[in-house]
């Protein structure tokens, strides 16, 4: 029985340039990346726009927003930050277990004007932070730019 020998198959599996210099990867992971504190907790967010309002939800499903969520305005930033805190504890059969999950985040939305605070309202319900940043939108209006065709 023959066996063939390929020396060079795994060199250039390694040297795949592809995979190495993939920028446009990099740069999509590292900046759409929520922030995490190195927790790994990240709650997942959608911004609309509502009229001249701008409309963040935050999903924060078990957190008490009282205590563990803060909501600031910062020059053209909104940024929610805030920690969660769960423990389930369970005893059966003379066997205790107890599970711990925390995790401190940071969401920043990057706002089209510089709002003043008491524009900015938060209600939470059922497991959902909604911001609103009244008149976010006010200065902006859309300009559509004219497409010319190449010669």
């Amino acid at each position: 029985m023959a066996t063939t020998l390929m020396p060079f198959r795994d060199v250039d599996r390694w040297l795949d340039m592809d995979r190495w210099f993939d920028v446009d990867r990099w740069f999509r992971s590292f900046f759409d990346a929520p922030m995490t504190n190195g927790t790994g907790f990240a709650p997942a967010a959608d911004v609309d726009r509502d009229g001249e309002d701008l409309v963040a939800r935050f999903d924060l499903p078990g957190i008490d927003p009282d205590k563990d969520v803060t909501v600031e305005v910062e020059g053209h930033r909104l940024i929610v930050h805030g920690e969660r805190r769960d423990t389930h504890e369970e005893e059966d059969d003379g066997r205790r277990v107890r599970e711990v999950r925390y995790g401190s985040f940071r969401r920043v939305v990057t706002l089209p004007s510089e709002v003043e605070a008491d524009a900015v309202s938060a209600t939470y319900d059922a497991g959902v932070l909604t911001v609103r940043v009244a008149g976010a939108y006010a200065d902006s209006k859309p300009t559509r730019i004219e497409i010319t065709r190449a010669a």
